[in-house]
């Protein structure tokens, strides 16, 4: 069975991992309360070239032996509700592995159209921006994640105690859009998606 873990490394940046190949997106610098990030993988992606996101001098980058698993798509996109005169633009990564696609909307800024929908397409795990200000906020979020339909949600960019801007809101802004039942609040940083994972929303807990 495929199998992509899903690692949560603070902030909006994560490392997806299939058998011995790694992928990790959007590494940052100097967001508030988060240690330094050192991480290894064998691509790096970023959304967009702000600090928090696109700090690519925190992985090494190692090379991988074979056929590489993963696959990805970028789907344009924009930091902003105005076209991205104030942030610019932002690309949305579509990553696929043995049948499974993680699709990590980066900053967002806006609800999707009917096209960038066509091309994200089929979604199993989704990560979103959930605190606003920068990016769309929860209610937004929630109607971003009912317009793509995932089968997993994986809230990001949030504030949660010390950790995160303390301009952006609590993930609980968002969790409580939907059933508690469907909520789960994991005591890791690390989610297993397989063809078998049930549907829910995964809120992680960042592990340093």
């Amino acid at each position: 069975m495929s199998s992509i873990t899903v690692k949560w490394l603070g902030h909006s940046c994560f490392k997806l991992t299939c058998g011995n190949a790694g992928i990790v997106i959007d590494p940052y610098d100097k967001v508030e309360g988060y240690p330094e990030l050192k991480a290894e993988a064998n691509m790096v992606l970023t959304s967009h070239d702000h600090g928090d996101h696109g700090y690519v001098q925190a992985v090494g980058i190692t090379t991988y032996n074979g056929e590489f698993p993963f696959e990805v798509k970028r789907v344009m996109s924009f930091h902003d509700d105005c076209g991205g005169e104030k942030r610019g633009k932002n690309v949305i990564h579509v990553i696929t592995s043995g049948g499974l696609e993680i699709v990590h909307l980066g900053d967002l800024g806006h609800r999707l159209s009917k096209e960038q929908l066509e091309e994200i397409g089929k979604c199993d795990l989704l990560l979103v921006p959930v605190g606003g200000f920068f990016t769309i906020d929860a209610q937004m979020a929630k109607t971003v994640c009912d317009d793509i339909k995932p089968r997993v949600i994986i809230p990001m960019h949030y504030r949660r105690g010390s950790l995160g801007f303390d301009k952006i809101a609590e993930v609980e802004d968002f969790t409580c859009l939907y059933p508690q039942g469907f909520v789960r609040m994991l005591d890791t940083d690390t989610f297993e998606l397989t063809e078998d994972t049930e549907p829910q929303v995964a809120v992680l807990t960042f592990k340093g």
